[in-house]
């Protein structure tokens, strides 16, 4: 697979492009310095590292790993380079009162299809390792979800889950502050395993 991480010299972008890298995936760094992205190429083994929007323009999936600050400017400002190339958005924001995800307010953006996951995952682990964990991954558009459900499988060490449509990604970026306050309130590093299915 043919992944474009945006945002990937970030903390999460860069951790998810070194499992992914580790799991046999051709991975571009996609960022605002293309010098900044194929210096952090170098250090996880990636295949290269570009301006953002070169770094779409051949992918399979793109991952929009930015923060979430400045989610909707960047997908915005890449609706043309991506067409119609599937979009898996990790970011969560703590802060929001907005009763729609950041996921859904990025698929009014792009012609794309969005999908949403990986928001129980902590860049910290995530950069030592496949967490023993599952992903979670939601969205409306059948092929999109199962290309995400593909990636997620190949970072966790527990499994990538269906989490159901696109409005479930208000719940899981939620999760991220859910988790964020268990790990301060009891010093720890939380992660998500689900029990009881088959």
């Amino acid at each position: 697979m043919r992944v474009a991480i945006v945002g990937g010299t970030g903390d999460f972008g860069l951790a998810l492009a070194a499992r992914l890298v580790e799991a046999g995936d051709e991975v571009v760094i996609g960022s605002r310095d293309a010098g900044r992205a194929q210096e952090k190429a170098r250090e996880v083994g990636a295949a290269g590292g570009a301006t953002n929007e070169d770094a779409v323009s051949a992918a399979d999936i793109v991952v929009l790993a930015t923060k979430a600050d400045g989610t909707l400017d960047t997908a915005a400002s890449l609706a043309g380079a991506l067409g119609t190339t599937p979009v898996l958005c990790v970011a969560s924001d703590l802060r929001s009162k907005e009763s729609v995800s950041l996921a859904e307010r990025t698929q009014e953006l792009v012609q794309a299809p969005v999908v949403a996951g990986l928001h129980s995952l902590a860049a910290g682990k995530l950069a030592h390792g496949r967490p023993d964990e599952d992903a979670f991954v939601c969205g409306d558009d059948a092929d999109a979800k199962a290309l995400a459900l593909e990636l997620g499988a190949k970072v966790v060490a527990g499994r990538a889950l269906d989490a159901g449509p696109l409005s479930r990604a208000r719940v899981l970026e939620g999760l991220t502050a859910v988790i964020v306050s268990l790990n301060k309130r009891y010093k720890g590093h939380a992660g998500i395993r689900i029990t009881g299915l088959p």
